[in-house]
């Protein structure tokens, strides 16, 4: 039994380990004060948000890397770092959003409070990409759930947006419940939730495969929720159409970084062999085929993703369904279990990252004008706003994965691992899925350059200063597919899983 000087001394030595996410409650507590206090300065919370991410991610490098705080259930090394600079990056870009999201704005409605949830749910994001307990997982990911529920229902007098709210609390608590009890059988065999302590248990034990099989695989259902996989991508769709914009870019991002991250680990830190090789193919401790179960997975979510977004008209419910298929696409580097593997879905999810988000902000900045989000209404938007729709169409070119854009680097280099580790077939689902995409994407090229040339329609004003932060976007996806090694090179230094017995 830990002594209580021992365990003091641990979380005196945990602090600093956990610097950035006590800069994010300290935050959140002085956003809270000064909603009440100047709660008729709208954007207030907003401007100092944009401070507490920037403190934040400074505060990330003074951390030690590779450090275990509190008792072993949390952790920091490079992978961590990674994965919190992709959900800051997005929180810095969708509190810029949010200065410009007409839904947000209309109604004169307080906004103190979606800044104060965004900042939590950060936390909670924070916590999961950390944890190494499968409790603190858990509370973790409820954490960053809850905060995601009431922010996809913010425009709560909308009635898709309460609709879209409702379905998420209820899928989530669905999804809760699998991952709880899986957590509880788990427990049950291995009598630890140390994700380190069960991986030595299992490879110094036999345990019979088939709970084993069923509590990992009630787990996984978990972090499937949170990454949109099938079969539990069924609240994607309406959650995305009903939130507001800004909301449903973040979640298409952030919230999906924070599953990746978590189901990375656990696959790395509970039922892999440690390895001397960087790039070795990791050695399961269990005799399951994980490879098969990821793969069909993989197949699966980029498959319904595509194919479904076909019939869609409505363009935050098609980039919803989008979304869904690049989780596929990123599951294709989950499957090679090797750090080669999560080398790729590092890469990917930072170009990803560009021009998803570039592309939802062009979606709002037109339905801010149009006050409509249907493909038949952005008919003749590369006449009416040629900028825009130039923008908007170099940001749907780096999404079907064509060279030179960073969509293109982000997919060569999941197929290359896919490849490499002889998934040929699962390359070759990829590649015709790629193909598919290409089909609805180019129908809202179609739509802004092709139809609609001859309305009588006037152009549509888009302020410069909201343009800007697009062109950048765009700018970046053109760049990073042409210079891209920096980003490689990161990827790579921060795709080892580090693993403390």
């Amino acid at each position: 039994m830990l002594e209580i000087g021992n365990l003091v001394s641990n979380l005196q030595s945990s602090l600093l380990v956990f610097l950035p996410e006590i800069v994010l409650v300290f935050s959140l507590l002085i956003l809270i004060v000064t909603d009440l206090i100047f709660k008729n300065i709208r954007f207030l919370n907003g401007y100092l948000s944009l401070i507490v991410f920037a403190v934040c991610g400074v505060s990330l490098f003074f951390v030690p890397r590779n450090q275990v705080g509190f008792l072993n259930t949390y952790i920091f090394d490079d992978f961590s770092l990674y994965f919190k600079i992709i959900i800051l990056i997005t929180n810095f870009i969708i509190v810029l959003m949010s200065f410009n999201s007409n839904e947000l704005k209309e109604k004169s409605r307080p906004l103190g409070e979606f800044y104060i949830f965004l900042v939590g749910m950060t936390f909670g994001m924070f916590l999961v990409i950390g944890s190494v307990n499968l409790i603190l997982i858990y509370l973790a990911i409820e954490t960053m759930s809850i905060s995601s529920y009431i922010l996809a229902g913010y425009t709560k007098e909308i009635k898709r947006a309460s609709e879209a709210s409702l379905k998420y609390v209820i899928f989530g608590a669905v999804s809760s419940g699998l991952m709880i009890y899986g957590i509880s059988l788990l427990f049950g065999l291995t009598g630890s939730l140390n994700l380190n302590e069960i991986n030595n248990y299992l490879q110094l034990n036999k345990i019979d495969s088939f709970p084993f099989l069923v509590s990992s695989l009630l787990i996984l259902a978990g972090f499937a929720y949170k990454i949109s996989a099938v079969p539990f991508h069924f609240w994607t769709p309406d959650v995305y159409e009903g939130a507001p914009i800004t909301i449903t870019a973040y979640l298409s991002v952030a919230s999906k970084a924070a599953g990746f991250a978590v189901l990375l680990r656990f696959l790395k830190t509970m039922l892999s062999a440690p390895t001397g090789s960087m790039n070795e193919i990791w050695t399961m401790v269990s005799s399951i085929d994980w490879t098969l179960i990821l793969a069909v997975l993989s197949a699966l979510t980029m498959t319904l993703g595509n194919i479904v977004a076909l019939w869609q008209n409505n363009l935050k419910r098609l980039l919803a369904f989008s979304s869904i298929a690049h989780a596929g696409y990123i599951l294709m580097g989950v499957t090679v279990l090797n750090n080669t593997g999560v080398a790729s879905v590092l890469v990917y999810f930072f170009m990803y990252l560009i021009m998803n988000l570039g592309a939802f902000i062009c979606v709002m900045l037109v339905a801010n004008e149009l006050n409509s989000e249907d493909i038949q209404d952005f008919e003749g938007l590369g006449y009416r706003a040629p900028l825009l729709a130039t923008v908007f169409s170099i940001l749907l070119f780096s999404l079907i994965g064509l060279p030179p854009t960073a969509g293109f680097i982000a997919k060569f280099y999941v197929f290359a691992s896919v490849i490499d580790a002889g998934l040929i077939w699962l390359a070759v689902i990829g590649v015709i899925n790629s193909v598919i995409s290409l089909y609805y994407y180019v129908k809202i090229m179609r739509n802004m350059f092709i139809r609609g040339v001859d309305t009588n329609k006037g152009p549509i004003k888009v302020a410069w200063l909201n343009q800007i932060v697009v062109i950048v976007l765009a700018f970046l996806t053109i760049l990073f597919g042409i210079y891209f090694s920096p980003i490689v090179n990161w990827a790579n230094s921060s795709s080892k899983i580090l693993i403390f017995n």
